[in-house]
């Protein structure tokens, strides 16, 4: 009695529970493309330098972030069917793709707070690139890739070093917009990714803290079935004709 009552209390959360990871797999699923294809970050990405690092951190986030979300979206179907069913072979099978999402969701996790700030290094690098580029030689090329980062991110320049700005700023920022210290593009791309990361944190805090909650149910509700179907043996005999 006791068993079967721990297992429909455990079947109840699982499902749940499953429902939780499938919304958070599409919301990462939805995350991973407004990253890869959002104009702020597509446009940094698409600027052609040969030292461009950002892309490649910019491609590897969207690719991971799909897997990731196709990995807990099954294992949240296979949990509720396993759920249903009272398969063994699916829950396994759910808490297979649980411990999978998991051993993702750890090393990204650490890489945000190891390398906190190399995503912001990497796109502050390619407008640095850009910005002296269009200031040594006016090429129009850059000159237009420069104006679209300002476009984008509603900023104006930068304090530069290296000398006189105006003529740049004058040339690439968007009509009737003065630079001050607050339009200063470094720290408009600083504050807009900061506030990016911070949801993207938060939303790995979550997910992790629902994946080691699935593997707990998915790994209890096994054992329930299986020593539920043991005892649903005991006590029946086969009688024999002499």
């Amino acid at each position: 009695m006791g068993l079967r009552c721990g297992m429909r209390t455990t079947k109840c959360q699982l499902l749940v529970t499953s429902l939780c990871v499938m919304l958070l797999g599409l919301s990462i699923a939805t995350l991973s493309t407004v990253t890869h294809y959002g104009l702020h970050f597509a446009l940094i990405s698409d600027i052609s330098l040969e030292s461009n690092s950002y892309r490649v951190i910019h491609h590897a986030a969207f690719y991971f972030g799909i897997c990731l979300s196709m990995t807990l979206i099954l294992a949240a179907l296979l949990s509720s069917a396993a759920t249903v069913r009272e398969s063994q072979c699916l829950t396994a099978m759910g808490f297979f793709c649980f411990a999978l999402a998991f051993c993702g969701l750890i090393p990204a996790a650490c890489w945000r707070f190891t390398h906190s700030t190399e995503v912001e290094d990497s796109m502050m690098d390619v407008y640095d690139l850009v910005y002296e580029e269009v200031r040594r030689n006016a090429s129009s090329f850059r000159r237009h890739e420069l104006t679209a980062i300002h476009e984008a991110f509603l900023c104006c320049g930068k304090h530069s070093p290296f000398g006189d700005t105006a003529n740049v700023e004058r040339k690439t920022c968007p009509p009737g917009q003065v630079r001050d210290a607050g339009q200063d593009c470094l720290r408009e791309i600083q504050d807009f990714l900061k506030k990016h990361m911070n949801f993207v944190s938060m939303l790995l805090g979550v997910t992790i803290g629902f994946t080691v909650y699935g593997m707990i149910l998915t790994s209890f509700l096994w054992f329930s079935i299986h020593f539920s179907s043991n005892l649903d043996r005991k006590g029946k005999y086969i009688l024999r004709e002499r």
